[in-house]
């Protein structure tokens, strides 16, 4: 255990979000997501909902600024307008730990090939359908 680090970023999660570079993308997906073939390095974290994984994993991650879709969710099948509860509690945790940042869509075949893509992946017990963001990580500015 460490101080102020949420217990559930366990050391393979850890050394995944303090490896990674600026512009790197990690995926946290739902239940349902096939992650296991995706290709990136896959971290469990089952029984764990996607929302609780990140509003930790922001704790210490910081969001690309250089680029205007830095948190990017799956667009709902047959209906890309609809927005899912999920992806409102998404925005929320998002706006908490980056002030004034949004997040944006793509269609579900797009997000798949994203996180083929990307740097790692995190597979949540979360349910809730369409429960899947990519992060890009930003930089860490230095101090004065």
């Amino acid at each position: 255990m460490l101080k102020n680090i949420p217990p559930l970023l366990g050391p393979d999660l850890l050394a995944i979000l303090r490896a990674m570079g600026h512009g790197d993308e990690i995926a946290i997906v739902d239940a349902n997501y096939p992650a296991d073939a995706a290709g990136p390095v896959l971290v469990r974290l089952d029984g764990i909902s996607a929302t609780d994984i990140l509003d930790a994993v922001l704790t210490l991650l910081p969001l690309d600024d250089f680029v205007d879709e830095a948190a990017i969710v799956m667009q709902t099948v047959g209906d890309p307008a609809k927005r899912e509860a999920v992806v409102d509690a998404f925005e929320a945790i998002v706006q908490q730990h980056e002030p004034g940042r949004t997040i944006s869509s793509i269609e579900r075949f797009d997000f798949y090939a994203r996180v083929k893509q990307g740097y790692a992946i995190v597979q949540s017990g979360e349910r809730r359908l369409y429960g899947n963001i990519i992060l890009k990580k930003g930089v860490i500015r230095p101090d004065g």
